[in-house]
């Protein structure tokens, strides 16, 4: 963490790029967590036996995976300050609580399932709180 925010910090482009830089830096380490979990559990499922029946996971594993990392890459550039961070944001939520979702429905059966609906729900948590910052 304390990299990130070192970078924020010492970034040269003027005016700020978020409120509260402590919401920018906990949303940018969750979202980029999240993608990682939802592409190691979308690998967990292609290794399960009943593989067919997780196909639903797999996708919406890795539907937000792209939208968490896309979603981390262009806040790090533009912290919260930039023209589509809003609408970025939302689009991980709602990734996130899809993913979430269907992750929990296999939870109880698949341990890669649960933890990846747990992280879904911390990046769920972190964008909610950088978007309620922006006003």
């Amino acid at each position: 963490m304390a990299l990130i925010t070192e970078m924020l910090e010492n970034h040269p482009a003027a005016g700020p790029r978020t409120s509260d830089p402590r919401l920018l830096v906990e949303c940018l380490l969750a979202c980029g967590e999240c993608a990682q979990v939802c592409n190691a559990c979308a690998d967990a499922c292609l290794s399960e036996e009943m593989v067919g029946e997780l196909v639903s996971c797999i996708r919406t594993d890795l539907d937000c995976a792209e939208i968490c990392a896309t979603t981390s890459a262009v806040l790090s550039r533009t912290g919260a300050a930039g023209p589509a961070s809003a609408s970025l944001l939302h689009a991980c939520i709602a990734a996130c609580a899809a993913c979430a979702e269907e992750c929990q429905q296999h939870a109880a059966m698949h341990q890669h399932c649960r933890i990846c609906a747990e992280a879904c729900r911390r990046c769920i948590n972190a964008c909610e709180k950088l978007l309620t910052s922006l006003g």
